[in-house]
């Protein structure tokens, strides 16, 4: 063995175990392993879980916020102020703001990345390229998965099609989409099609931005139930991801039944973000302004997989974040009420093991034997706390070898006069 964590709690209905890994997977889950190995870590019944999964962030840009300050908070101008900010891109900086957004996601105890760099022509490919760079710099901390975005449309913008070519050409790992951002109904219906038609000719999964608004009267933000019937119709099921869809928000139940039964059969993967679409949304409601969040619970009771992400670290689309999953799922459990104890468990699942078939690992990821060892053990004693106690990640692990290092030592000082150590942590 090369590594035994002993005395873990991965279940508060039954006994500490303790966990053994050889050659990056877990080679045995049990109560006392009465083998040794060269190096041992006494979690002394602190909580595992799985890695965290960031299904959804932009890299490239993260930490505009200061550089072009928003003024009005609302989604066009976040838009506007990121598209002067994206011409001005330069290599060096791109990398500097993603490796802090990447170094927070590893001490937080995420192991894999699904970012979504611009892929336009008032950015050209820097955000592939660069994130294509970060993928080999962090191997060994974290798996980055790269989603070529076109952000800015692809039939109302010149030059798209060639450069989603050549941003898959340069490795990028799954064909994004933005659909809204056309100028009719045609022209996102034909955006859809696109990306279909190239994902499948490249064999690659999908993974789209849609119906980012707050009601589906424009009939560009409401499609999600014909990319549903696209995924059916060319077998695409469990291939396919979106993110935001909050029109579907709006939907009374009788309406959003069909759509949902409809997502649960193609297998899509509802990927919410409740900072962003909460900050950004209901913005002209005067009374009761909507949280412009997609239906989370009615997804959820319907059967449609549904995670959650950050989507934006610090930039006019979202000022706040520090790529933590617990602080995003603590958020969306106050915003859909999820609080009973079953809940609060799914909103766990949701950045864990939902999050894992939505970036298509589900078969390598888990707290189980043969699983890859990518997991963490956290600062509190009981699975039900972690929601709510935000612990930090004592221990990360990526493919058995430790990462993170968290000591945390907090003291209430009643005069007693002495100096005390402040919480760190460090990249091993």
């Amino acid at each position: 063995m090369d590594l035994i964590i002993r005395r873990v709690r991965i279940s508060d209905d039954a006994p500490l175990a303790d966990i053994a890994i050889a050659d990056g997977r877990i080679a045995a889950i049990e109560e006392k392993i009465e083998k040794t190995a060269d190096q041992e870590i006494d979690a002394e019944g602190r909580v595992a879980l799985p890695g965290f999964i960031e299904p959804h962030l932009h890299l490239e840009k993260a930490f505009l916020h200061r550089r072009m300050p928003a003024r009005l908070g609302t989604l066009e101008e976040a838009i506007r102020v990121t598209g002067i900010l994206k011409s001005r891109q330069e290599r060096e900086d791109v990398l500097d703001r993603s490796r802090q957004v990447l170094d927070m996601a590893v001490r937080n105890g995420t192991t894999l990345v699904r970012a979504h760099p611009d892929v336009d022509p008032i950015q050209g490919l820097i955000g592939v390229e660069t994130a294509m760079q970060l993928k080999d710099e962090y191997r060994d901390l974290l798996d980055l998965q790269v989603v070529a975005f076109p952000q800015e449309g692809w039939l109302k913008t010149e030059g798209v099609q060639q450069l989603m070519e050549s941003a898959l050409d340069l490795g990028a790992d799954v064909v994004g989409g933005c659909p809204y951002n056309e100028l009719n109904w045609d022209d996102t219906c034909s955006h859809i099609d696109k990306v279909f038609d190239l994902a499948q000719k490249r064999g690659l999964d999908i993974d789209m931005h849609v119906d980012f608004a707050d009601d589906t009267a424009d009939r560009r933000f409401a499609t999600t139930e014909y990319i549903a019937r696209k995924t059916i119709d060319t077998g695409y099921h469990g291939r396919v991801a979106l993110g935001h869809v909050t029109s579907l928000g709006s939907l009374k139940s009788d309406q959003l039944k069909p759509i949902a039964d409809l997502l649960r059969e193609a297998d899509i993967h509802i990927v919410t973000l409740p900072a962003t679409d909460t900050y950004l949304g209901g913005r002209r409601d005067e009374v009761n302004p909507r949280r412009g969040l997609t239906p989370v619970r009615a997804l959820h009771a319907a059967g449609v997989n549904v995670a959650y992400s950050s989507n934006n670290i610090r930039n006019a689309f979202t000022p706040f974040g520090k790529a933590d999953p617990l602080q995003i799922g603590n958020l969306l459990a106050h915003l859909i009420q999820f609080g009973t104890p079953d809940h609060q468990a799914d909103i766990i699942k949701m950045s864990t093991s939902n999050a894992a078939r939505a970036v298509g690992i589900a078969g390598e990821y888990g707290l189980a034997v043969g699983k890859q060892a990518d997991l963490m053990i956290l600062d509190t004693y009981a699975v039900a706390d972690c929601l709510l106690d935000l612990p930090p990640r004592s221990w990360v692990f990526k493919r058995g070898r430790i990462t993170v290092i968290t000591k945390y030592e907090s003291r209430i000082c009643r005069s007693c006069g002495h100096a005390h150590e402040t919480a760190h942590a460090d990249r091993a």
